[in-house]
């Protein structure tokens, strides 16, 4: 890729999670969230919220076993014993008192149900944007006929933008390992030991890895991997993974050691030849060179010396 195609694959991606986030012009109205054990989708729905409240956007937030609530909410609909068409009402009656509205969802489990796509379309509207997570380490119920999908790949064939998050620490070792030709280390539930849920390095403190597929009304898709760093006390600076202190220092660390040698540098090894070797290989002579030479060369022939236990044939050396 050149440096132009790279500095606007940068700048466009880099735009484009600006607008997922600030909620700009009905960029995604469907927004999906992939957390697990080993970093929770929490900050991301934080930030989010932050967002909404500085561009003056209504935050509802539909709970239904959440204790600690994020701040910045404007309204709580507990969902916990409610059909779907009871909690759709509901929602319906506090969407329709504001101009702009998020809704999120901080956990999909309870409402996968067949009925679950007739609900989402029915809260999409074009002032909603909605916003739900969905923890991929919880079992999620068999699909109700063996034709139909299955819930997960039902959500993400919904969602118009697909966020898949990472630990930070987790991301960093995947990348040793692979930047060392070694398999990629397996963590949490993962790892397939008994007694053993959460992995160390789980939740980093320092931040998250956000993994984004985005889908134009194209069809065409935009993926990209951003960091999301530990806000403090403010909102947080969302950049390129490729751009993080962290993963700089880890690729220089991995990569200095087993970096290619520049043009002019000498390895400790040597491909090319010697003079006395130089001088051998040009005197040597092809045979499908030495034929080319006008009435046959002398070299290039092929001479074989019949042994006892050869069987000669007459006929056959004739032709």
């Amino acid at each position: 890729m050149t440096d132009r195609a790279l500095h606007h694959r940068r700048t466009h991606n880099l735009l484009l999670l600006q607008r997922l986030l600030s909620l700009r012009d009905g960029a995604s109205p469907f927004t999906l969230i992939l957390d697990s054990l080993e970093q929770s989708g929490r900050p991301l729905i934080e930030e989010y919220i932050r967002r909404a409240n500085a561009s003056k956007t209504s935050v509802i937030y539909i709970a239904h076993s959440t204790l600690n609530l994020p701040p910045g909410i404007d309204e709580l609909i507990l969902a916990r014993r409610k059909d779907p068409a009871t909690l759709q009402r509901e929602i319906s009656r506090a969407t329709s008192a504001h101009s702009k509205t998020l809704l999120v969802l901080p956990t999909l489990h309870p409402l996968l149900t067949p009925s679950l796509p007739h609900l989402l379309a029915a809260l999409l509207t074009p002032s909603t944007s909605l916003l739900a997570l969905l923890h991929t380490d919880v079992p999620a119920p068999p699909a109700p006929s063996p034709y139909a999908p299955a819930p997960l790949a039902l959500l993400r064939y919904l969602a118009t933008t697909l966020f898949t998050t990472h630990s930070l620490a987790h991301a960093l070792a995947r990348r040793a390992a692979a930047a060392r030709s070694r398999a990629p280390p397996a963590f949490g539930l993962a790892e397939d030991r008994a007694g053993v849920l959460v992995a160390l390095g789980a939740n980093d403190a320092r931040g998250a890895v956000l993994e984004m597929e985005h889908r134009r009304k194209s069809g065409r898709a935009v993926a990209e991997w951003f960091f999301l760093p530990a806000a403090e006390g403010g909102r947080a600076k969302v950049g390129l993974l490729e751009d993080c202190a962290f993963w700089r220092v880890e690729r220089e660390e991995v990569g200095g050691s087993g970096r290619g040698l520049e043009v002019g540098e000498e390895g400790t090894w040597k491909l090319g030849l010697t003079e006395r070797q130089r001088g051998v290989r040009e005197g040597v002579v092809a045979p499908y060179l030495d034929a080319q030479r006008e009435g046959g060369g002398s070299g290039g022939r092929i001479l074989y010396d019949m042994g006892p236990e050869d069987d000669f044939d007459e006929e056959e050396d004739e032709i």
